[in-house]
Order: structure tokens, then sequence, then C-alpha cells
């Protein structure tokens, strides 16, 4: 194992044992039932909301709800520990994902940056062609975002 990496706590329980928990302030509430139970819920219902919260922010620009996504499956993974799996998996497709694209050659690389910034501003273009031009942006900006096709 590599020295950056954090060794794999996780076992076939559905939550983290006390003696999986490297923190001990996790460990002290889990010495009192009735504290882990509302912990566990807090714990659940935050990462449910943050991964709900993913798809419905996906379709905004930029990366949309990745990060909520992964930050849900973090909250997640803090207790529960097929949800630690599951971001165990995620962190290893990225860092796959990572070493792949850097092997790229640079035009490669160019072309799917250029592909990106299309793809960002078809999406602000639907977005104003759905919900129409925001009015804080500048008149001159305005002006000209109104000559686009389907723009109102």
């Amino acid at each position: 194992m590599a020295e950056h990496e954090s060794p794999d706590r996780t076992d076939h329980n559905i939550t983290l044992d006390a003696a999986d928990d490297r923190w001990e302030w996790r460990r002290r509430i889990r010495q009192n039932p009735r504290k882990l139970l509302f912990y566990r819920i807090g714990v659940g219902v935050l990462g449910g909301l943050l991964i709900i919260a993913a798809p419905l922010t996906g379709w905004l620009p930029g990366p949309g709800g990745i990060p909520l996504f992964i930050a849900g499956l973090a909250v997640l993974a803090s207790e529960f520990e097929w949800a630690q799996r599951l971001l165990y998996r995620v962190k290893d497709w990225v860092k796959a994902l990572t070493a792949w694209t850097g092997k790229q050659p640079a035009w490669l690389k160019t072309l799917g940056t250029l592909a990106l910034l299309l793809c960002v501003l078809v999406a602000i273009w639907l977005y104003m062609a759905v919900l129409g031009v925001p009015g804080w942006l500048p008149d001159s900006w305005e002006s000209f975002l109104y000559k686009l096709p389907l723009l109102p």
C-alpha cells in the first residue's frame, strides 16, 4: 500500500464499527446508543440530501451535480461501510481516468477541452432559451444574446 493511501477499513457490515473509527469524538458517540442513532440519522439525511441534489443541479453549466454526489457519498461513507466501499471504487475510477487522460497526446487533450467548452456554451444557450436571458447581465451582453436564435 502506498504511503498516501488510507487503509481499507471496510468489512461486510453495513455501518462502521467503533474499531473502524479513527476519530475519538465519534468513538464517544458510539458509546451512547441514543446519540449514535441520532448521529446516524443525521449523517444519512445529510448525505442523502446531497446525493438527491446532485441530479437536480446536474443540468447547470460546469461540473453540475458531480461534486454534490461525491460530497454526499463522502458524508455517507463516514458512517456506512457500503458507501465507503462505493467511495473507494469512485476514487479508483477517478485515478484511472486521470492517469489515462494524462497519457493522451496534446492534440487530443486540446480537442477534448474544446468539446467540453462547446458543451458548456450549448448548455448555457439552452438554459437561456428555456428560462430567458438573465436581467442582471450588462445591457451590451443582453443585446448581443437577443440576436442568437431561440432566445426571446
